[in-house]
């Protein structure tokens, strides 16, 4: 049986606030935390299978061309150089580009061959000497040099923002640049296949299984139910793992020619080589206001970069349409084509590095107009989306900045240079939060067992998040049975197929399939008490209705079983819905040598229903850490030359370490959005990120007078300023 629902029109019942269990949004551990602090959870890298091969890829040496030899072998099973996975490699998750040729080499790195040997050391050994014979083409390297037969497009524009420039009391017209990044992700890209008979399965390290069970299966020219993914547990993935890779094709085609079972997993430099970057960024913002600090003008100019032929491009713009009110507005996107590793979605695309840059020229915009970077915000927070008149389903950006406020300390604010604490100059910055909010189909089956235990089932994957713990928090609260008696079964394609970790979406899309699903067996319950849904109470493992009490073991004498079915609706089109918050940041600046320390941060977010606050600070927590990262350390340097990556592992791509991380502070807003599902919920992950990079380079700038424009903001960068204002 199926409870099938699409989104459309607001769920006013909130049914959950209703329901007796007490254990939803409570700040319980992870259910599988035990199996990961004692080494019991296995990732994908640690399948064993007997008469396991090992397979390593080799990498391309040309930036262009095509591969016309390869080399003996000597120690090796096989060398396989097959189209089927050097597509992938050359294109990632871009399951629409045009397919490169067998041989087509479009990137200095890509995966070009798999060497597959008895033992690790043997592939290891013989990839490194393997000799490939090219012939080189010509390439494009500048991220910068936009190809005139793609030239840059107007994504929307009304009034005349021009005139606005030119008319404006105050202006701002600056460029931001963010670099490339990377997801950088704990556990690598790595994938053991196995075939019986015309089935493969396939253990690996995979955000969107039912997705990615598609993918492979076209690129391994076979159907889908011949495709078997299995990935319970990920170490990671931040974007890189939302589609297939090189290694998971890669080790299906080397095991289905070998007759065996066949491991790939990347080395730190393979994950930064061949799993995608987030473009680096070009961004002129243009922003005018009135003598009262309203905005009247709002111009936002995006270039990132991408391989040719890809249809990816990152959404740097994605938030800017519905965030502030102004009645004059641009907004450009144009895409430079380079042969560099292949651009795709990282860590909250779009807002992570459009919302970091757009809020800065909005503390610039507050400082000319002489207004303080908070009233100016609040001053210019639309009524409903600008230009579509659309209303928001919510909007709780200027709680978010109130609270925050008074929470930071705000009123202790000083003027550039004017704090100091010995050879630190000490000062505070803000930001707005705001990341866009959806909801991807998605199933999951649940079962509800007579001696009154609970089983999830569904394809969703948990990469750190902590879906299975708030998977089965959700089904306990609706079944009225406690944590110990749900079982939650996860990352597994024979399971019905879930929304999977992407896009802030998980929680919301799969957790509301786990509610249908419930909500179905909760009206069974109730025939056999003879009430409806909204009498019945289930509690502790007992059915109330009225006066009558009974144990549910003794209402069922079978498994129910259900399977929870959510879409999208009308409700995606009819409002602008998104989260919301505020950052808040204190730095402290070295007069002499441009060191940057932040001292202290908040977030304060509004973003639906907490499933578990414990989780949601977390991810809250996590966010807030990329914001330094982006803000002060990370940078994927290329090659100027030939494209390739410089900076190729944690050694050289500085992700933020304890040291550089302070105390961080959360609070979240009560919220109910009734237009984003029956369980209001809304997406946390990436939220946390969006701004909060904005609000410690306005710290530095209120520290000591200098606006870094170029990310990271490296202490070169910031002696160069304070030499000028000091």
């Amino acid at each position: 049986m199926t409870n099938h629902r699409k989104i459309d029109s607001p769920d006013t019942e909130n049914r959950l606030d209703h329901m007796a269990q007490g254990i939803l949004g409570q700040p319980l551990d992870r259910l599988e935390g035990p199996l990961k602090v004692t080494g019991r959870a296995t990732y994908a890298a640690e399948a064993r299978p007997a008469a396991l091969l090992h397979g390593v890829l080799v990498q391309a040496a040309i930036p262009k061309g095509r591969v016309l030899e390869v080399g003996d072998a000597p120690g090796a099973l096989a060398v396989i150089a097959d189209p089927l996975f050097l597509r992938f490699a050359a294109q990632g998750m871009d399951r629409t580009a045009p397919r490169s040729g067998p041989d087509d080499v479009e990137y200095m790195g890509q995966a070009v061959a798999l060497v597959v040997a008895e033992t690790l050391e043997a592939a290891q050994s013989t990839a490194l000497n393997l000799s490939l014979r090219y012939t080189a083409e010509a390439a494009a390297f500048d991220p910068e040099a936009v190809d005139p037969e793609f030239p840059p497009k107007k994504q929307s524009e009304s009034g005349d923002l021009d005139a606005a420039m030119a008319a404006a009391a105050f202006s701002v017209d600056g460029v931001w640049r963010t670099p490339s990044m990377a997801a950088a992700a704990m556990e690598p890209h790595a994938a053991v296949a196995e075939w019986q008979d015309d089935r493969v399965t396939i253990r690996a390290s995979m955000q969107m299984l039912s997705s990615n069970r598609a993918q492979m299966a076209d690129a391994l020219g076979i159907a889908e139910e011949k495709v078997r993914l299995l990935a319970p547990y990920v170490g990671g993935g931040f974007g890189s793992k939302l589609g297939i890779n090189a290694e998971a094709v890669a080790a299906a085609v080397a095991a289905r020619d070998l007759g065996r079972p066949v491991s790939v997993t990347m080395t730190r430099p393979q994950v930064f080589d061949l799993s995608h970057r987030r473009s680096e960024t070009r961004q002129r913002i243009l922003l005018a206001c009135n003598a009262e600090g309203r905005l009247t003008g709002i111009g936002h100019e995006a270039l990132v970069s991408n391989l040719p032929d890809t249809t990816f491009s990152e959404p740097v713009t994605q938030a800017t349409p519905f965030t502030y009110a102004a009645e004059n507005r641009r907004i450009v996107h144009a895409v430079a084509r380079v042969h560099r590793s292949s651009a795709g979605s990282v860590r909250a695309p779009g807002e992570a590095v459009g919302v970091t840059a757009f809020e800065c020229a909005m503390d610039e915009l507050a400082e000319r107009a002489g207004i303080d970077p908070v009233e100016f915000r609040l001053r210019n927070i639309p009524d409903a989306e600008p230009v579509s008149g659309r209303p928001y389903s919510s909007n709780m950006l200027a709680e978010t900045l109130r609270v925050g406020a008074s929470r930071f300390g705000w009123a202790e604010r000083r003027t550039p240079g004017e704090r100091q604490d010995g050879e630190w100059l000490i000062g505070m910055g803000v930001a707005a939060a705001v990341r866009v909010n959806m909801l991807i189909e998605s199933r999951a089956r649940v079962t509800l067992e007579p001696r009154g235990t609970a089983l999830v089932e569904t394809d969703m994957t948990d990469i750190g998040t902590g879906t299975y713990t708030i998977l089965g928090q959700l089904a306990a609260e609706m079944l009225g049975l406690s944590r110990d008696q749900v079982r939650v079964a996860l990352g597994d394609t024979d399971f019905p197929p879930a929304s999977g970790s992407g896009g802030s979406f998980g929680a919301a899309s799969s957790g509301t399939s786990v509610y249908l699903a419930c909500e179905d067996i909760r009206r069974r319950i109730a025939a056999r008490m003879e009430t409806d849904e909204r009498g019945l109470t289930l509690q502790n493992g007992r059915a109330r209705a009225g006066n009558v009490e009974r144990p549910i073991s003794e209402l069922i004498d079978e498994p129910l079983v259900c399977e929870g079915h959510v879409e999208p609706g009308a409700t995606e089109k009819t409002v602008r819905q998104a989260t919301w918050g505020s950052h808040w940041a204190e730095v402290a600046v070295n007069r002499w040598t441009g060191e940057v320390r932040v001292r202290r941060m908040l977030g304060v977010f509004a973003c639906g229903r907490l499933l578990n606050e414990k989780t949601a600070r977390s991810q809250c927590l996590g966010g807030m850490t990329f914001g330094i990262g982006m803000a002060l350390t990370e940078d994927m340097a290329h090659d100027h030359r030939d494209g390739h990556i410089v900076s190729r592992d944690l050694a050289e791509y500085h992700v933020p370490c304890h040291a550089d991380v302070p105390p961080l502070d959360v609070e979240f807003l009560e919220e109910r959005d009734a237009f984003v599902g029956p369980m209001q919920a809304k997406g946390i992950g990436e939220l946390g990120i969006c701004g909060a990079g904005a609000a410690v380079l306005n710290a530095i700038h209120n520290a000591c007078g200098v606006r870094v424009r170029d990310l990271p903001a490296t202490p070169e960068k910031i002696i160069g300023g304070l030499e000028a204002h000091l």
